[in-house]
């Protein structure tokens, strides 16, 4: 299959190499001069697109999707696939989606889960949402980037998946490193902690396969001086998606709204910048209850 592969960051570009190392064509393009293994880079996104059978783009929100289909999708074959992976907002998802079936493509709106190394190791998880016969034509790309693709239902369905899903997984990051830092206060061992919650009625997977304490159950950042897997700057922009979603489905969701408070708060005045976003934990570890 001949396709283009729009956005080579630090997600896109494993993807596309990925891709291409199975014996897809791969014509890809990026703002920045980049070159990815077994990738042709274009001048332009149109151009990219213009000999595609499916596109795939891997942008940063949704105002920057929302200019680059505008850009690309007049360029695109009647038929092609358009296989949007980025994060962005639910709106900017739908529209682009309905934008791509007005010029008679398909769409499919794919984020991820499982952060760089995942996009490296073809090991992401896709949450995709558009028509049966859109996701059936993007599922064999889903199989070679990913080793899960889950068709959530129709446009935005994917991006209401993946805002969901970290909505949870930062407020139960926050609880957890209130957990361990309330434990230190008490003169709990912290593995024996571990021990317990990770069997018992506090097991999550921050506790279990993403413990923010050094040390303590399997590898992860906090045993790396918190260098990100996921970083505390990009749970805040899930977060904030999280809560653009509710205001315009007006949905009452307080807890979602507190930890977009808490990371917006570590992030911009506490040091949380360019650190994972588990480092949460001596966030709490330096505070009084004050």
């Amino acid at each position: 299959m001949k396709i283009a592969f729009i956005g080579l960051g630090n997600m896109g570009a494993p993807m596309a190499a990925n891709l291409a190392a199975v014996g897809h064509d791969v014509v890809g393009f990026d703002q920045a001069d980049v070159s990815v293994d077994g990738v042709t880079m274009a001048t332009t996104g149109a151009k990219a697109a213009s000999e595609a059978e499916a596109v795939i783009t891997m942008l940063p929100n949704g105002q920057i999707l929302r200019a680059v289909a505008d850009e690309i999708i007049p360029a695109m074959a009647h038929g092609t696939v358009l296989i949007d992976c980025s994060t962005v907002d639910v709106d900017s998802a739908r529209s682009v989606a309905q934008q791509a079936l007005d010029a008679g493509l398909l769409a499919v709106d794919a984020p991820v889960s499982g952060g760089i190394g995942g996009a490296a190791a073809g090991t992401l998880t896709f949450m995709a949402g558009g028509s049966d016969t859109a996701f059936a034509k993007a599922a064999p790309l889903f199989d070679i980037m990913g080793q899960k693709a889950v068709h959530c239902g129709e446009a935005g369905a994917g991006q209401a998946a993946k805002i969901c899903n970290n909505m949870i997984l930062g407020v139960t990051m926050i609880a957890t490193c209130e957990a361990f830092a309330l434990a230190d206060k008490l003169g709990l061992d912290r593995q024996k902690m571990f021990d317990v919650v990770s069997t018992s009625s506090g097991y999550s997977w921050t506790m279990n396969a993403y413990c923010p304490a050094p040390g303590v159950g399997p590898r992860s950042p906090a045993d790396n001086g918190y260098q990100p897997g996921f970083a505390a700057e990009l749970m805040l922009k899930d977060l904030r998606l999280s809560q653009q979603a509710a205001d315009s489905a007006d949905a009452d969701t307080p807890m979602g709204q507190a930890a977009t408070a808490l990371y917006e708060k570590f992030v911009e005045t506490e040091g949380g910048l360019g650190k994972d976003f588990s480092a949460m934990l001596p966030r709490f570890e330096e505070r009084n209850r004050s």
